[in-house]
């Protein structure tokens, strides 16, 4: 194999890839060409003639482990990278645990259970054990179980452990630990693994048989880790075991980046490496190859807040490009509307195509109003690792009721969620009903509404089940002649328990279908007031709401798959990822930092990290924003920009409609305490930020006369922002007013719309 593949590297990445003599850190800065100093590093060790099949590579997702292959392929030819061990740490640690399967108890056979599987089996343990799931909810017993895997606390350890019962009691968990230990014993049985085991078993396996562990340090001669700020203890665990005491390893990774503390990921274990492995040594990949000068500067002086990190220069020498771009919108659905126009003259000053752009939030329910503007103009788009709003499973569950509301021999919404929540409704009682239904050639509402006259055979409690959800239904079917959509919306989320089932459970998942369902709520609340404002008094129902709902749905399904679209994703997901021009959106307290992070120095430095990780996916321009105001709980919540703002040198930014010059206070921060234990513990949040002009309140906002108004007036209306007034005039419904938004007019009825005169 020819040298020349050195001098397609910079210097410090040859440096990198060079070096053979012991344990290596590799600090990789955004865009710095992590992965192509990973993949020369292993084109260099089979040039220095390592044999390829005693390589091991570990990634964290498929696609990285193919891009590598493919690389490397490219390079050594002959489709070498097959005899590599490259895969997942999960992948490759399957295989091993197959060849040693009996010394934990297990054939070569076993079978690997999925996420779903693995909540059944606790779903039926639970019942089995008689617990009540209002209490013990399979996710929240799930990612116990898995928490303790990824730390290595067996059952027997996990009973042990006297912080953890007492915390599991407080929580009306106390026996999560008994669910633990049975869901194990039964794996065993089933000759089953989830993928937690993957990495608990062969942890025990390499303690427990050191003649095994010995095999593997010998066979291979070299092992490499992609990421390695997304390792969570097991994998550090298993990484250390085979590489120690020769120090035959390579962790490439970036402690900026470490985002998913939530998934178990523990940033300790890249900025504590020196202490595991003597001799270390650190190299840093500090050019950017992927962001202008501007872009890249901004984020260097944002993370060089974060005190608990490995200092590095990361630097460009691209174009210097445009500032990054700050805009504030008066509410979140102005931001959204600025975020839209902001693409429409982007792409045609630049010519990039849609996919070259993308919106970053902090959560899924932002995406709904992002959705509605890119919607009305005509723009494109994808959501990149999930669904459209409407498309969400727990929206969809709403929208199945709200269309039982309007026509109960829906038969396919009834179907849906006529045991969502569960009601003690199966699927045996459901196909009886169905079959019923089938054989007299009427709906599925006809039979439950008269379940006497049809041959349905089910016993007394089962016929009451049935007999109050269609008493439920009938209730919203009622509401629906009184109530408008919102209201009615609020109504169904309550009484048919989707509010509760998400609202008593904190795990990740839950509060994100919850926080989906109350964006649910503030779309029919927008809806409602739209049309008020605009003198519409007849369209509010919910059958009106839904008419609207179904003519976004059918839009996103009848997408083209292959066409241009803009991609909208939360940060976590970009994560990898990179486009010509990134807009991330909601950068408000709250939001970004997260409310759930105020009171841990720690989890705000991981936001800020998430906040780096956004900005330094732009290539060429990334405009940052926030609403002064977000329509929340029913109500009109203002809105503080974020503390970050502080953090960014002012001379790489560039403010723009509504967002001041210089409106942020860098926030005075915590004495440095003597170790970064003692400073979490004496950290108090920064004075909130404060714009240098102070956001409207609800107050401010009034109606006015037609006689106080002229055309060419300048108005600020609190979620369309600012405007010009275009025309005036009177009908039926009263005196109403035509408004220029940012070239979006508007029809307000002067009688309902509130705004400021500027």
């Amino acid at each position: 194999m020819s040298a020349d593949y050195l001098n397609q590297l910079n210097d410090q990445q040859r440096d990198a890839v060079e070096y053979l003599d012991g344990p290596q850190l590799v600090i990789a800065g955004a865009g710095s060409g992590k992965t192509r100093v990973l993949t020369y590093k292993i084109v260099h060790l089979l040039a220095r003639g390592y044999e390829p099949s005693r390589i091991m590579a570990l990634t964290f997702t498929n696609k990285a482990a193919r891009e590598m292959k493919e690389r490397i392929n490219a390079i050594a030819g002959n489709g070498i990278s097959r005899r590599i061990w490259m895969g997942t740490f999960h992948s490759i640690f399957s295989r091993i645990l197959r060849q040693n399967s009996d010394k934990i108890g297990y054939t070569s056979n076993y079978t690997i259970y999925d996420t779903t599987d693995s909540r059944s089996l606790i779903k039926n343990i639970i019942k089995d054990m008689g617990l009540d799931e209002k209490w013990y909810k399979p996710a929240t017993v799930q990612n116990a179980i898995s928490w303790a895997k990824n730390s290595l606390v067996s059952p027997t350890a996990y009973g042990a452990d006297r912080q953890l019962v007492k915390s599991d009691s407080a929580a009306g968990r106390g026996r999560i630990v008994d669910i633990y230990q049975t869901y194990m014993m039964r794996c065993r049985l089933a000759d089953a693994m989830d993928f937690d085991d993957l990495l608990y078993y062969t942890a025990f396996l390499f303690r427990d048989n050191p003649g095994i562990l010995g095999h593997y340090r010998e066979f291979f001669r070299y092992f490499l880790v992609d990421e390695f700020q997304d390792t969570n203890f097991a994998q550090n665990v298993i990484v250390s075991q085979l590489a120690m005491p020769a120090g035959n390893v390579c962790v490439v990774g970036d402690d900026a980046q470490s985002i998913y503390s939530f998934r178990g990921a523990n940033i300790n274990n890249i900025l504590d490496m020196e202490r595991t492995y003597h001799g270390l040594k650190v190299f840093k990949l500090e050019q950017n190859y992927r962001s202008t000068r501007n872009i890249t500067n901004a984020s260097n002086s944002l993370i060089a807040h974060n005190n608990r990190r490995m200092h590095k220069e990361v630097f460009s020498t691209g174009d210097i490009g445009e500032p990054v771009e700050v805009q504030a919108g008066h509410s979140d659905y102005d931001e959204a509307g600025l975020v839209a126009s902001r693409i429409v003259t982007r792409r045609a000053a630049t010519g990039d195509s849609f996919n070259e752009f993308a919106i970053l939030y902090r959560t899924n329910a932002q995406s709904r109003v992002l959705e509605e503007a890119l919607r009305r103009r005509d723009i494109p788009y994808r959501i990149y690792g999930g669904q459209v709003f409407y498309q969400r499973k727990e929206v969809k569950d709403a929208v199945a009721y709200m269309r039982l509301s309007v026509n109960p021999r829906d038969d396919e919404a009834l179907r849906r969620v006529i045991n969502v929540p569960a009601r003690g409704i199966g699927k045996t009682t459901l196909d009886r009903v169905v079959a019923a239904a089938m054989a007299a050639n009427i709906s599925i509402w006809d039979v439950l509404t008269d379940l006497a006259n049809h041959d349905v055979n089910v016993n007394s409690g089962t016929a009451n089940k049935l007999k109050k959800f269609v008493e439920m239904i009938q209730c919203f079917m009622g509401a629906a002649h009184n109530l408008n959509a919102e209201e009615l919306t609020t109504l169904i989320l309550n009484v048919s328990g989707l509010f509760a089932m998400y609202r008593s459970d904190s795990t990740p998942e839950n509060v994100s279908k919850y926080e989906n369902l109350e964006e649910l709520v503030n779309g029919a609340h927008s809806f409602v007031e739209d049309h008020l404002e605009e003198g519409d008094t007849e369209h509010l129902s919910m059958a009106d709401f839904l008419t609207e709902v179904s003519l976004a749905t059918d839009m996103d399904e009848a997408d083209d798959p292959d066409a241009e679209r803009v991609t909208l994703m939360t940060i976590h997901a970009s994560k990898g990822l990179e486009f010509a021009n990134v807009f991330v959106v909601g950068v408000e307290e709250d939001l970004l930092p997260s409310s759930l992070s105020h009171d841990s120095e720690a989890a705000v430095e991981e936001e800020r990290r998430l906040f780096y990780v956004a900005m330094t996916r732009a290539k060429k321009f990334c405009m940052l924003s926030y609403a002064l105001s977000r329509y929340l709980n029913g109500q009109t919540m203002l809105c503080r920009p974020s503390r970050f703002f502080g953090d960014i040198d002012d001379k790489f930014l560039k403010y723009s409609y509504g967002a001041e010059r210089t409106p942020f206070i860098i926030p005075k921060r915590p004495q440095q305490a003597s170790s970064f234990a003692a400073s979490r513990s004496t950290f108090t949040p920064p004075a909130p930020i404060k714009p240098a002009t102070p956001a409207p309140s609800p107050a401010d906002f009034a109606v006015h006369p037609a006689s106080r108004l002229n055309v060419g007036m300048a108005i600020v209306h609190p979620k369309f922002g600012k405007g010009s007034i275009l025309s005036m005039g009177d009908e039926g419904m009263g005196d109403f007013i035509i408004v220029d938004f940012a070239g979006e007019q508007r029809k307000l009825l002067l009688k309902y719309a509130k705004f400021r005169i500027l």
